[in-house]
């Protein structure tokens, strides 16, 4: 009996990391066997696949004993989503899979997970650490990509809920390897329980290290000499503060729920390695609203420097200010091209950086680690979740979202909200996109994406083509990351020249506007639905008006139509 319970364990196990690896698998069309073969990566294989294993060992059946709570608010994240995502039975596609889980992410914490980006790199060779989870079954990877489940059951709204649990597990666990080393580096005992003071010291050196992608040597450098941290690391002090006060939010949770047989430490203020964890876990999942504010600076300093509200900025006027005003704005042109956020499709303006682009790309995220990285909100999923929540369904009629949009708001600056940038030409591309979709819309493509762009350019991204750009942290890309002064100085010396009073639309704004749509999920069953709808609608017309002509000619038919054949021929054709 026990060898049955432990094979069935192993069975769901197995079958949860088959989830995983499909999910995290390329499209079939950029699978190549450099990719399945691959080693690179600077994380441990064995080391990676043991966190995956205990990650599903953790959640019985992929979640099916997590807190019902946490399920919930799950659920209620999703669940808009959901709605809107073209699904065969109620299940939905891998690559809707991936795209639910990284907008999860992206919504309740800023994390970006590795694996889940909606950007891959251009070049092979730069597939990152993430992409081992691809071969720990190196032996089942075809076999799954052929599987049953994928290419014909598909994926349940349950399966998604259960790709977030475990990925939440998996970002817990590794939280927990990095506390125990920092434990072990303060010779700390992980079996006994710690003063206020001794955990001050664990989160301190916790936070460097989790923040500062940098050699054992240098992280030793930091931790010994706070004056060189506070030089490295942006409001180094704040963030000590900020880790004091996420101990005192979970001492305020523990004297409300004291836990069976803890309430001496509750009473004594000790922690023990659980408590330790417990709140560094509160850190990576609060720390994007602490460092918003951060954001929220680099946005207002760039629209200051659009001038004409296009949601770009001249490259020129970008190096202008990192030389005399902010330290922040100093990537290098090429690096800025590999992100997607820089637009040359004006031969007059020249380089542009496109705001939404820039604080969207990792070049920002401060936190950078092996499963994830936390980076500036992003604003666009307010503004499309919005969206999905009044039209509850894959696609839309370009009057129905122009009705919905035209009631909203972007918040600009902290003191400023704008209006979305309606006008003909914007309502003429709107239908544009529906024509080349029957006369909808699919909200989870290109064309709506880059249409989104325009209509709220300080908040939305300009969507790249699939892997035209991608998601390079600095440490990644290398040394030429950051633009050597000479270069700022040269593009700089321009910055005056787009000081001229001209409109947007002389300035022929919308360049770099491309007709190539993508669809981010599949659509197949959807669209192909809707011309049949619409064929059948028109078929059944003509059918309409030849009994009419034909009951005319033999003197039975009756004069007029009926209202509802009218409105039905009105709508469809």
């Amino acid at each position: 009996m026990a060898i049955h319970s432990d094979s069935s364990a192993q069975l769901v196990r197995t079958s949860c990391i088959l989830l995983l690896t499909v999910a995290l698998m390329p499209s079939p069309g950029d699978c190549s066997s450099k990719f399945l073969s691959d080693k690179g990566g600077s994380v441990n294989e064995k080391a990676f696949r043991d966190e995956i294993m205990n990650a599903m060992g953790s959640i019985l059946g992929c979640g099916g004993e997590a807190d019902q709570g946490q399920i919930a608010a799950i659920k209620a994240v999703v669940m808009p989503m959901w709605r809107t995502i073209p699904k065969t039975q109620d299940r939905v596609d891998r690559r809707s899979l991936r795209y639910l889980v990284h907008r999860y992410f992206m919504q309740t914490s800023s994390l970006m997970v590795r694996g889940f980006e909606p950007t891959r790199p251009t070049n092979e060779s730069h597939w990152g650490a993430a992409d081992i989870l691809s071969q720990m079954v190196p032996a089942y990877v075809e076999a799954v990509f052929e599987s049953q489940h994928n290419t014909q059951n598909g994926f349940t709204l349950q399966d998604v809920i259960d790709m977030i649990l475990t990925l939440d597990q998996l970002i817990f666990d590794a939280e927990g390897t990095l506390l125990e080393n920092v434990y072990s580096n303060q010779r700390k005992p992980k079996t006994r329980s710690l003063s206020h003071q001794g955990l001050t010291q664990i989160l301190e050196e916790y936070i460097v290290r989790w923040m500062v992608d940098a050699e054992p040597q240098d992280i030793a450098m930091l931790l010994g000499n706070r004056t060189l941290a506070a030089e490295i690391l942006p409001h180094y002090n704040e963030l000590l503060k900020f880790g004091e006060g996420r101990i005192k939010a979970f001492e305020f949770t523990r004297q409300q729920q004291t836990p069976k047989g803890r309430a001496r430490d509750a009473w004594t203020m000790r922690y023990s390695l659980d408590d330790a964890h417990q709140i560094v876990g509160g850190i990576t999942r609060s720390f994007q609203s602490y460092w918003q504010s951060e954001c929220d600076s680099m946005k207002a300093s760039l629209i200051d420097m659009d001038k004409y509200g296009t949601g770009r900025v001249p490259l020129a006027k970008f190096y202008n200010t990192a030389i005399n005003t902010d330290w922040r704005f100093g990537e290098s042109e090429s690096y800025l091209r590999e992100l997607g956020a820089l637009d040359e499709s004006s031969a007059w303006m020249g380089p542009q950086v496109i705001i939404p682009n820039y604080l969207q790309a990792t070049s920002n995220c401060i936190v950078s680690t092996a499963h994830y990285l936390v980076c500036c909100v992003a604003e666009c999923e307010t503004l499309l979740g919005e969206i999905e929540s009044a039209i509850k369904a894959p696609t839309a009629l370009p009057s129905t979202i122009l009705d919905i949009v035209r009631n909203m708001t972007s918040q600009t600056t902290l003191d400023q909200d704008e209006p979305p940038h309606l006008d003909s030409s914007m309502i003429a591309q709107l239908d544009k996109v529906a024509k080349n979709h029957g006369g909808m819309v699919p909200l989870h493509g290109r064309l709506f994406a880059q249409w989104l762009h325009y209509v709220f350019p300080h908040e939305c991204p300009f969507p790249h083509k699939n892997g035209a750009v991608s998601a390079t942290t600095p440490s990644e890309y290398g040394d030429q990351y950051i633009a050597s002064k000479d270069d700022m100085k040269k593009h700089a010396s321009n910055a005056t020249a787009f000081d001229i009073a001209v409109t947007k639309e002389e300035l022929q704004w919308m360049s770099q506007w491309s007709s190539d749509e993508e669809l981010m999920v599949d659509y197949q069953s959807e669209l192909s639905g809707s011309w049949l709808l619409r064929i059948l609608f028109v078929l059944g017309s003509l059918l309409l008006a030849g009994g009419g002509v034909y009951a005319g000619v033999l003197g039975a038919g009756k004069k007029g139509t009926s209202p509802t054949q009218n409105s039905l021929h009105s709508h469809w054709v």
